[in-house]
């Protein structure tokens, strides 16, 4: 299974060079068997751009997730307790590969009705 998942143009840079190697989320998916992430590129990029492989999920309280992943969080201290703010736990998907695609997909082009996900949604 597949998630295509709404990530900001300044983060899915930091996936794709290395420098950001877990993506944050407040809440994650309710089906178990997801193994890759479909990376639509937020506006003004607007575009599908790769595939992350997922290694693992981690599931822990807002300092516990801050400890073990800030060395390739990508952001900082800050950010992440602003995004976390109203929250005590917290996930962070593991990235095992990025695959970024020699041409971004235009999902506006090719799917009739695309709207981009606010979070992710499911794609078989």
């Amino acid at each position: 299974m597949k998630v295509l998942l709404s990530i900001k143009p300044e983060f899915v840079h930091k996936i794709f060079s290395g420098e950001k190697k877990y993506e944050y989320r407040r809440s994650i998916f309710k089906r178990q068997d997801v193994e890759s992430i479909i990376v639509y590129s937020t506006k003004p990029e607007g575009k599908i751009v790769g595939e992350l492989i997922i290694d693992k999920i981690i599931d822990r309280n807002i300092e516990l997730l801050w400890s073990e992943t800030q060395e390739y969080s990508g952001i900082s201290y800050d950010y992440f307790k602003s995004y976390f703010q109203d929250k005590d736990k917290g996930y962070a998907i593991k990235i095992k590969e990025a695959i970024l695609y020699d041409e971004p997909i235009s999902p506006y082009d090719s799917i009739d009705g695309f709207k981009a996900p606010q979070s992710f949604c499911y794609i078989g």
